[in-house]
């Protein structure tokens, strides 16, 4: 059994609801933190739900500033990580770990 530390997605959000991240097969995945980074002089709010589930929900992310999902999440084999922001201008960085 081989556990690696993975970046599971890194990037800007969409503004419509967007698959970030699936479990490959033969693998379970552990999501350990995620970072939702606003890089505007504006507010936004943003939405992450792990398989269909939220875990957050229009949450408010101030202007210029950086919120901390930390998680021990786990998510079997094609399992999703989904979200959706008010603005491109928010960042996700989603890591983990992947148990194969």
């Amino acid at each position: 059994m081989a556990t690696t530390p993975t970046v599971l997605f890194r990037g800007a959000a969409a503004t419509s609801n967007t698959s970030l991240y699936t479990v490959p097969s033969s693998t379970t995945t552990i999501v350990t933190e995620i970072m939702v980074v606003n890089t505007t002089v504006s507010g936004g709010t943003f939405n992450i739900s792990l398989n269909g589930t939220f875990i957050a929900s229009n949450t408010i992310v101030s202007a210029n500033d950086t919120t901390v999902i930390p998680c021990k999440q786990v998510l079997s084999a094609t399992n999703t990580i989904s979200g959706y922001a008010s603005s491109t201008s928010i960042n996700f960085s989603i890591c983990g770990v992947q148990i194969v």
